[in-house]
């Protein structure tokens, strides 16, 4: 089971803008998203994600470099798995409830609450668009003439998103958590984790699988 410590940083802010935590983001250690847990859906893009707090505020940034990329998806809710998508799935302290946040290349976002893959309610949209960020994107060559899409994700996610519960603030929380990417409509679907997944069939909605994470 793998285990993550969020960092501490005083330099970024609930308001800071999403560029000046990108760049932050940029100097901290970046996590990798490589793990392929059906070997039928075995396309492997290069993902990475970096991770910091300010107590009332989650900062992400997700780095991807695939061979092809699809946006469609742009309204709050929609379901964003089907694009070229990045996601963070966080239970806190012991509880059998998630959040499962699944965010496109676009930054559009789709955030659920419940305790299964079936069991879920769709958190308000006033409240998901608390969350801010900056995206971008470039398609560059390689030797075989194919060319390689990589973008980056920012995310400031406000302790407020998460209101199923009263936080005040992140630190001292322990979590369970998991990172994926994913791309079902995408020309070659495929499905990564950080932390290992065990079932018969591509599902992120898998709790026990979820890694530890502590706000530092």
């Amino acid at each position: 089971m793998k285990q993550l410590v969020v960092p501490f940083t005083p330099h970024l802010f609930s308001d800071s803008s999403p560029q000046e935590a990108s760049a932050w983001l940029d100097k901290l250690v970046k996590n990798r998203i490589d793990i392929v847990p059906w070997p039928e859906f075995n396309y492997k893009p290069e993902v990475k994600f970096s991770i910091a707090h300010n107590n009332n505020c989650l900062f992400i940034k997700f780095y991807v470099q695939e061979q092809s990329a699809r946006a469609v998806f742009r309204k709050t809710n929609d379901p964003v798995y089907k694009d070229s998508c990045v996601e963070f799935f966080i239970a806190f302290n012991d509880e059998t409830v998630y959040y499962n946040l699944e965010v496109n290349i676009l930054g559009t976002c789709l955030l659920g609450f419940g305790t299964g893959k079936t069991k879920r309610e769709l958190v308000p949209v006033t409240c998901v668009e608390k969350i801010k960020h900056a995206a971008s994107l470039t398609i560059q060559p390689v030797a075989e003439g194919k060319p390689v899409v990589k973008w980056e994700l920012t995310l400031l996610i406000p302790v407020e998103v998460f209101c199923f519960h009263q936080f005040t603030s992140f630190y001292g929380q322990n979590c369970r958590v998991n990172f994926y990417k994913c791309g079902d409509d995408l020309p070659v679907p495929h499905f990564l984790s950080w932390n290992k997944i065990e079932t018969a069939e591509p599902n992120f909605h898998v709790p026990e699988y979820f890694g530890h994470m502590q706000f530092d």
